[in-house]
């Protein structure tokens, strides 16, 4: 009996505290300004000439609760929080019933978050999720709650989430169907608050299986709360729907990929408080050049036009200043917002031997330096061998120099070149230019198996195409505060890391990766494109078999174009054709109008007339200028000097 007393007054106890706790909670939430629904956490995101082209707090699309659907109303309180008018923030019963589902089944399944927790992370960034911010998150759900009416909280939380790239129900009732909120159907209704789970994959428009499923969830939820019958179910769930899936206005689509990347890059400057709702909002200055922007978008859909499955990325650089002017990560954001640029990393193919040759010009190769293109076989120890194969199995059968090893990206050569370096060069000269990426000693990483993100890589070509002065790739120059109060501005920390002379160099023999002189045994890889450039680039092309990438510069701009299905599916060589396209349409674009120039010749380089594919000191007509470091370049003897020497 004294266990039983002693257990109840323990229980009696927890529970007087935890009531004062809460008391204290709710007494401190009272006592705080309150926020104000339609600016919390407002986000302005000015383009490189200081002109808005982003507000957060755009109210044109707000819908007051008495212009929503019933339907809509009813299907996010079922699915969402089916005691959200009886809580006062959380629903611990929920809580409870989550922590012992997640502990009897060994997994976080069940989450217990109320549309008012919810409605606070929405508002928040996520910039981190530590503990503080938990419990930061905690005050704010009460500060909520006594300070708004439940009406005022679902109208806001309706109104801000996530519809799949579209925010707030009456802009996807728009988008989806093209009707306002209030005219929705328990059928369009059910659908759509389905998607905020997981916005890209219950979109309908990209994933329709997947949206009819979570559909059928809301609509289980509805059932079981009694606001419709298993019949109607039924009825609503084989409702034929008719899509829509045009925004309100004409407007830039993948202006939202370069947004989404700069709050991305945003989470990663310790300036920025982590509640910008304590500031009452920010202003973000970045480098969006929207004419580059749109111009990219253009090519980018009319080049694409017949490959709705084929994905996209890509961006536009300054080499100068590192500023991106111009990002694309993807082919449609409403269908999909994953940004191929910043998030994703893919193998990258030959674009990643410019670096393996620049350390081979500093340990000694020259534009001449010849290994023997043919089918090989390499013994890398232990029994195993390495069998790279050149691009329609076509070899020299004897020696070429490295001048034609780029042109033609034989794999023979780069392997043999790596190999000779040692597997550490490759990885020490990548790490040196910029790229963060974790790359492996590996026989096969001069043919880009590693997979890096196009922002990461980007930092790698940005020291190139800047004669060898490394910096970082970035969005934003600067954010404000609301008053005007700078909070953090980019400051370019630039490294001379390479030797100029030899970037110089390599920049030259970049060139000819679409020169004719070159045609012989097989053609450079960017032939295709020749006539479209009017301008000096250095660019290199890549391939597996499920990504395609170009990547060129020269002094005035970076552009990068990559190419492949998010479900690895196995390209095809006329969507390689479009990958070059792209690239070559975009920079000729971006440069149309502006004065360019390619890079000066540095002091102590000079060049000598030689066969492109030998490297040899030729008088023929089948020659080209290379450069060298004065003293490597190839000598021509006379017969005299030939005679000299034998004597």
């Amino acid at each position: 009996m004294k266990k039983i007393a002693f257990s109840l007054k323990l229980f009696s106890f927890l529970v007087i505290c935890f009531v004062l706790i809460m008391t204290g909670f709710y007494v401190y939430a009272y006592i705080t300004p309150n926020i104000d629904l339609k600016i919390a956490n407002q986000i302005e995101m000015y383009d490189k000439n200081e002109d808005i082209f982003y507000n957060s707090t755009d109210n044109n699309n707000w819908a007051t609760l008495e212009n929503i659907s019933d339907h809509a109303i009813n299907a996010t309180i079922s699915i969402e929080d089916k005691h959200f008018y009886k809580h006062q923030g959380f629903d611990y019963l929920r809580i409870i019933k989550a922590m012992i589902s997640n502990i009897r089944d060994g997994q976080l399944n069940q989450g217990a978050s109320t549309i008012s927790q919810q409605y606070i992370k929405n508002l928040y960034l996520e910039f981190d999720k530590t503990w503080k911010r938990k419990i930061e998150e905690a005050f704010l759900t009460f500060e909520l709650e006594v300070h708004n009416t439940k009406d005022e909280i679902l109208e806001g939380y309706l109104n801000t989430i996530n519809y799949g790239g579209v925010y707030g129900i009456e802009s996807a009732s728009k988008y989806y169907f093209n009707k306002s909120a209030r005219d929705l159907t328990i059928a369009e209704a059910s659908l759509l608050v389905g998607i905020p789970k997981n916005p890209s994959l219950y979109n309908p428009l990209s994933n329709y299986e997947e949206a009819k499923n979570r559909q059928k969830t809301v609509l289980e939820s509805m059932v079981k709360n009694k606001y419709i019958t298993k019949k109607e179910k039924e009825e609503i769930y084989n409702t034929k729907l008719i899509f829509y899936g045009k925004t309100e206005k004409e407007k830039l689509e993948s202006v939202s990929y370069y947004r989404d990347a700069v709050l991305n890059e945003l989470r990663n400057i310790d300036e920025i408080p982590e509640s910008i709702i304590s500031t009452g909002g920010i202003k973000i200055y970045t480098n969006l050049d929207l004419d580059a922007q749109e111009k990219l978008e253009r090519i980018i859909d009319e080049e694409m036009d017949d490959n709705s499955n084929l994905q996209v990325g890509s961006l536009i650089a300054d080499p100068k200043t590192g500023k991106i002017l111009a990002l694309v990560g993807g082919t449609n954001y409403n269908k999909s917002q994953y940004n191929r640029v910043d998030t994703a990393s893919r193998q990258v193919g030959s674009t990643i031997k410019p670096f393996l040759y620049y350390a081979a010009l500093e340990n000694g190769f020259t534009a001449s330096s010849t290994f023997t293109s043919e089918p090989s076989s390499f013994n890398l120890g232990d029994g195993k061998t390495y069998a790279p194969t050149n691009a329609g199995n076509r070899y020299a059968n004897g020696k070429i120099s490295l001048a034609s090893a780029i042109a033609f990206s034989d794999n023979i050569y780069a392997v043999k070149t790596h190999l000779f370096l040692g597997k550490n060069v490759l990885v020490d000269t990548a790490n040196r230019v910029g790229i963060k990426t974790e790359l492996p000693l590996n026989a096969s990483l001069p043919l880009g198996t590693t997979e890096i993100s196009m922002i990461d890589y980007c930092n790698g070509f940005l020291t190139l195409a800047d004669s060898g002065i490394k910096k970082e790739a970035f969005l934003i120059s600067k954010v404000e505060d609301m008053d005007g109060n700078i909070l953090y501005e980019h400051k370019q920390e630039e490294e001379l890391v390479l030797n100029s002379k030899l970037v110089y160099i390599l920049n030259e023999m970049l060139s000819n990766t679409y020169n004719y002189d070159f045609i012989d045994y097989t053609s450079p890889t960017m032939l295709s494109i020749a006539g479209l450039l009017t301008n000096k680039y250095a660019v290199k092309s890549g391939s597996t078999e499920y990504d395609y990438w170009t990547i060129g510069y020269n002094n005035d701009a970076l552009v990068m174009v990559w190419n492949g299905y998010d479900d690895n599916t196995e390209l095809t060589t006329n969507e390689n054709k479009i990958n070059k396209q792209i690239w070559a349409r975009a920079i000729e674009s971006f440069l149309e109008g502006k004065n360019t120039s390619w890079y000066e010749i540095p002091d102590g380089v000079v060049s000598s007339l030689v066969n492109p594919i030998t490297g040899d000191i030729t008088t023929n007509s089948k020659s080209i200028n290379l450069y060298y470091i004065k003293g490597t370049e190839p000598y021509f003897y006379t017969n005299n000097e030939l005679n000299s020497i034998v004597d």
